[in-house]
Formats: structure tokens, sequence, C-alpha cells
């Protein structure tokens, strides 16, 4: 594992932010805006339908970010690819031959935590993030030689954790000395400084993203994302198996009921509903409830870059008070 200030120093990020990996909606314009934009973009894998597909995005992520950087002489952020290692997916092997061969810069590993897949990225100098919901699963990743952590608290979107943020941050910083990132209902400055103080170096941001004009997402899929708040957020495993964030307006517009996202388990949805998980069925987190708007990545970033200073300044200042 490399030393974490190293690594932080090597991402050249002007605004502490990873914007996560979202099925469907990651693709390689959000990708390349939010480099450009001075934060890190990633994707998952999966958004392609064949391994040459995806290799394909590689080469026009890269050709891009280094066209942008020859024009402006300014060093940007890596981008990163989210790669689901479970045995479940069978591209994994396929993939990881492509991330090699390709020398994608971060590689973010969920459902399981492989030795083999860390040390593949690592022979390239490649670094290995790691998403976790619970300290359990944060040894397995740390065991594996992985050199970030991603804390995925509560109020995240799609499969978030319970725990809340503050307490879990805190006990990860005790057990890991690499980089600690931090999801769940980060969409404004403010936030991304808030986790500063609990410890964490990055914010890792989904929802947030959704709602950007950059991002493949369906108009009334952002429109519903302005228009909640966190109460139109419900958290159940009723629709993939797995207890996941999701908005209710989507689910009652595909006839799925209380009843049904109250179950502890996926539920029979029957035939007559033509709602399919992810695609017509929305995730987000609680995030939702300050998120007004759908800029181009580029003003957003540019936003939270100057919230989050405020932020940090306020703070400051009100050191005065406690002397």
């Amino acid at each position: 594992m490399k030393d974490r200030q190293q690594i932080l120093d090597s991402l050249h990020l002007r605004t502490p932010v990873v914007a996560s990996p979202m099925f469907i909606v990651s693709r390689q314009q959000l990708v390349i805006e939010c480099c450009k934009a001075g934060i890190l973009g990633t994707f998952p894998a999966l958004n392609n339908r064949t391994t040459e597909g995806f290799e394909e995005w590689l080469v026009e992520i890269k050709s891009a970010l280094a066209a942008e950087e020859k024009a402006t002489g300014k060093k940007l952020p890596p981008y990163g690819v989210n790669l689901i290692v479970h045995k479940t997916n069978p591209r994994v092997m396929p993939d990881l031959e492509v991330i090699v061969r390709q020398q994608v810069p971060l590689v973010i590993t969920s459902l399981g935590a492989v030795k083999d897949v860390v040390d593949a990225v690592h022979s390239y100098g490649g670094l290995v993030f790691h998403d976790v919901t619970n300290t359990y699963h944060a040894q397995k990743a740390i065991d594996a030689g992985c050199d970030g952590l991603i804390c995925v608290a509560a109020g995240a979107g799609g499969h978030a954790g319970t725990l809340n943020p503050m307490p879990f941050v805190a006990e990860i910083r005790k057990m890991f000395d690499g980089v600690v990132l931090l999801g769940g209902a980060i969409s404004t400055g403010d936030d991304i400084a808030s986790a500063l103080q609990m410890g964490a170096d990055l914010c890792y941001m989904g929802t947030r993203f959704i709602a950007t004009q950059e991002a493949i997402a369906d108009e009334a899929y952002k429109q519903m994302i302005i228009d909640s708040g966190s109460r139109e957020i419900i958290y159940t495993a009723s629709v993939s198996g797995i207890p996941a964030n999701w908005m209710v307006g989507s689910l009652e517009a595909a006839g799925i009921t209380k009843d049904m996202w109250d179950q502890k388990a996926k539920a029979d949805f029957g035939a007559e509903h033509e709602a399919k998980a992810w695609k017509n069925l929305w995730s987000a987190g609680h995030g939702v409830a300050t998120i007004h708007d759908n800029p181009p990545v580029s003003e957003l970033v540019e936003r939270l870059h100057d919230d989050m200073v405020a932020a940090m300044q306020r703070q400051a200042d009100r050191l005065a008070n406690y002397k």
C-alpha cells in the first residue's frame, strides 16, 4: 500500500471529491468533465455492455484527458473504474485484463476485496479503493492491500450502509493508515468541509452528480431528485434483494406499493410491473434534500469548491469564541 499523503498528492485534486460510479448514469462525458473540473470521475465497467466496448470507453477518456492537459498545461485528476468482483459477475477477469492493459489509474472494487485483483492493479502502479459499510468488510479490504476505504454511511444512494458517519470514519481511521473516503448524503460544499473535519480525506458523491447536465439519466429522474426531500427516500431490500435507498415516487409510478417495499427480502412485483431495478426504479440518497438544480459539472464543482472554502473559513473564525 502506498503512503497516504503520496496518494493524495498524486490525485491532483482541486476539490477533495470523487464522483462515484453510478450504474447506467456514469459514462464517458461525465467522467471527463469531472476530471477537467478538478475532481476524480469514475464509472462502472458494466455500464458498457461488452468488455470490448468498455475498453473503447477507456481509450476515449484517456485521449480526452490527455488532450486537455496538453491544451492547458495543467495536470488533471485521474479517472477511475468500478469493478464488481463478486463471482456472479462473469466479466471480472476479462475486464480486469483490460484494466491492466490500459493501466487504469484507480479501480474501485465492490462486493468483495480480492487480493489477486489488488495485486494486478498494483502491478502497474494503479490504486485500489474498496467500498465498505462496516468494520468487518473494512478489515477484509485492509488485509487485501487496498489503498483506500470508502465508508458508505447511512443516507447514501444505492446500497447504503446504516452507520452514522461520525463514529464510522473515526473507527476506520483507527484501523487504517490509508486514504479514507466518506459517502452518504454529501451534496454541498458545507458537507465536504464537515467530512474533512470528521477525519475523511475525500468525499464520495453520487446523487448530486445525477442532477447534472452530463449525467446519462432520464430528465424525469433528475427532476424527481430536485423536487424530493429526505422523506421521499425509502431504504428497502424489496427491489434488488439487498437493502438500498430508492425514490418513493419512482416506486409508486411503477405500481409498487408500501406493502411491497416494507418486505425484508426481494419482493415479487409480478409480471404486470414493467419496472426494472436501476432503470426506471430510481435510486438516490438523503442528499436530495439539498439538491435544487441541474447544472453543468463545471459549474457544480466550482460551487462546491467555493462553498467548501467558505465553510472552512467560518469554522476557523468560530475558534475565537472558544479560547
